[in-house]
């Protein structure tokens, strides 16, 4: 099976062709670097992660460019607040959004550039659409006429009489629904100079810029959030489209983190930093938690939930280290059934199914003396977990390379394995060897309850 993927602009499951053969060149929204990275915003870069790392494993060579929104109205507003040069408050959250991403595990982007390096490539891009009939300037301002464009309205499914950007009323406008390109220079604010005057780029027009810059005139896949698809990622189609190039070939989008069935954002005051998480969970458990649901199906946070993850991870783990105890354990080869999961539209619920019966398996085989086998089902889950970035026995996640400390990694492996002890007793009808495991759980102050999925445990609060 080839791999198919989800594309909102046709709202359909399509068959994935690279526009170049052997590479595949993807574009992702990334931050606005106005504050401190929280669950929400890193969730997305995590599936293109995934999907990066599928791609890779599957024989391409992969161009991946996240940008980076560095100047904007809301950075200039806390940087104001703050009393901190826009320039410099920008720099401070990018580091860490990028520390953010590395102590989860992603790999890093092939390019990560900055709106504020690319002005030259966005006046071009103006001067284009000007020329085409598209564009048009207005008191230093440069607009985007929506109604020149017959395709506007395509991706996100908009009736164009209903479009309403959500930017400040201005006397420029020829028609309220049309969009900035360009704002011109306002006393105190930074600005660079163009034909039309000084001033500073709009939010959809460096996205377009930039991709082309590194990707070409047409590349494959453009991703990022579903709050994305109107306005910002229809009017960066509108923009390129009408300039001549035919830009992304897929839209992909992913759904929301949400705490109360709102989406996480800094404006409602419910984000869950990931400085704040790291505190509590290992990055490798809090990666787990974000990559396995299906990218686009809504995330309901929860600190159950979270546990929960965690704890299926450490299942992973557990396994592992009890396979390596008895030999090497390469990375082995991908199960069939984990390549259909992911080739169907990245379905990680499944992919991460098949990660749990291997290891079933594989515990089953330990128990059973049977190494040879147990070795073959850890081989195969190395290999899936390391394409879902993942593998517990990779340099990055084993004990030297992983995030917590030492002190909780000993606590997790003991746990795992006192709770393998007590079901394995339990399935043997050996109960006072179970009931000796729970009184040893019990006295490391450690809660379990089971559940449908299994045996879940929390450390008991004072």
């Amino acid at each position: 099976m080839a791999l198919h993927l989800f594309d909102t602009a046709t709202r359909s499951v399509r068959e994935f062709h690279p526009v170049r053969s052997g590479t595949a060149s993807i574009y992702v929204c990334g931050a606005t670097v106005q504050g401190v990275p929280h669950i929400g915003h890193v969730r997305g870069v995590l599936n293109y992660d995934v999907l990066r790392r599928w791609l890779v494993h599957s024989g391409l060579d992969v161009l991946l460019v996240r940008n980076v929104t560095d100047i904007d109205d809301k950075i200039l507003t806390k940087a104001a607040e703050n009393g901190r040069p826009w320039w410099e408050w920008g720099a401070t959250h990018e580091r860490a959004f990028e520390a953010a991403y590395e102590q989860l595990g992603c790999l890093p982007p092939s390019i990560n550039p900055r709106a504020t390096g690319h002005v030259t490539q966005m006046v071009e891009l103006m001067d284009r659409l000007i020329e085409a009939g598209h564009g048009y300037v207005a008191d230093g301002d440069v607009y985007f006429s929506v109604k020149s464009f017959d395709d506007y309205g395509k991706l996100s499914g908009r009736v164009l009489e209903d479009v309403q950007q959500g930017e400040t009323p201005t006397r420029g406008k020829r028609d309220p629904r049309d969009f900035t390109m360009w704002k011109s220079a306002k006393p105190g604010e930074p600005s660079w100079p163009t034909p039309w005057g000084h001033g500073r780029p709009g939010w959809h027009l460096e996205c377009s810029a930039m991709a082309t810059a590194y990707l070409g005139a047409e590349f494959d896949i453009h991703g990022g959030g579903i709050d994305l698809v109107f306005p910002h990622h229809e009017n960066e189609r509108a923009q390129s489209n009408a300039a001549g190039d035919p830009f992304a070939r897929f839209w992909l989008h992913n759904a929301w983190v949400t705490m109360s069935g709102e989406k996480m954002s800094k404006s409602l005051g419910n984000t869950v930093s990931i400085p704040a998480m790291l505190e509590r969970y290992r990055a490798p458990e809090l990666r787990y938690y974000l990559v396995q649901p299906h990218y686009r199906s809504t995330v309901e946070y929860s600190d159950a939930a979270v546990s929960e993850a965690a704890q299926g991870y450490r299942r992973i783990e557990t396994f592992l280290r009890r396979a390596a105890a008895s030999g090497p354990v390469p990375v082995g080869t991908i199960p069939e059934a984990f390549a259909n999961a992911l080739d169907d539209d990245l379905a990680t619920p499944q992919a991460f199914a098949v990660v749990h019966t291997t290891v079933r398996d594989g515990n089953a085989a330990l128990d059973a003396g049977d190494t040879s086998k147990a070795l073959d089902f850890a081989a195969a889950v190395r290999a899936m977990t390391d394409v879902l970035g993942l593998d517990p026995l990779s340099a990055r996640w084993s004990e030297a390379g992983g995030s917590d400390t030492p002190t909780k990694q000993a606590l997790a492996s003991l746990v795992e394995g006192l709770l393998a002890e007590r079901q394995q007793a339990r399935a043997e009808k050996d109960f006072a060897r179970a009931d000796a495991a729970r009184d040893r759980l019990q006295q490391a102050g450690i809660v379990v309850e089971d559940t449908p999925n299994g045996p879940q445990w929390t450390v008991k609060s004072d």
